[in-house]
């Protein structure tokens, strides 16, 4: 009998510490992607597919559901209309538990972006702009986008600086 009340507790507790969610219980690791990687998430992260990183192609992100964003940006006129997935939902499918996001692109470009700031205004990272997937020509294949218009404060120039476009590496720290 006190085996049996052993197991309730420490099941309690485990679900407790897990917030509830059994998707980390039904895929410790994550799939490995089939197309090119767009995407390496890496750092302070429980679920990967590679050593040390977790590599997704599009088509591994966009079954994390998409969602949709209209907002004004500092480079283009007018509303504009984004898809991506969250960025809250990219870092627990990753299990990211750090401080901040070191955030780099195509071009080497990094910014560190505080994780309380992605908690705050939870931004998007686009895969779509106007319809359309962005080549990285222009922009993709990922962009950051912030819901500028939904936060007055975004509107201050030195937010610009967190849109990284030609998104390819995240180091959770």
């Amino acid at each position: 009998m006190k085996l049996k009340r052993y197991y309730w507790i420490l099941f309690a507790t485990l679900l407790l510490w897990s917030d509830g969610s059994s998707s980390a219980w039904a895929q410790p690791t994550l799939p490995r992607p089939s197309g090119p990687i767009i995407l390496s998430v890496s750092g302070a992260i429980t679920r990967t597919n590679a050593p040390g990183r977790a590599d997704f192609d599009r088509a591994m992100l966009e079954a994390l559901g998409l969602k949709k964003l209209t907002t004004t940006t500092a480079w283009t006129t007018g509303e504009q209309h984004f898809l991506g997935i969250s960025f809250d939902t990219l870092l627990d499918t990753v299990g990211a538990h750090g401080k901040a996001l070191s955030v780099s692109a195509l071009n080497d470009y990094t910014f560190e972006i505080p994780m309380a700031e992605i908690k705050a205004f939870h931004p998007l990272v686009a895969l779509k702009h106007n319809g359309a997937y962005m080549p990285v020509r222009d922009k993709g294949p990922l962009w950051i986008v912030y819901p500028r218009d939904d936060f007055p404060v975004l509107k201050e120039r030195k937010y610009d600086y967190r849109w990284v476009w030609q998104l390819r590496r995240i180091n959770v720290r």
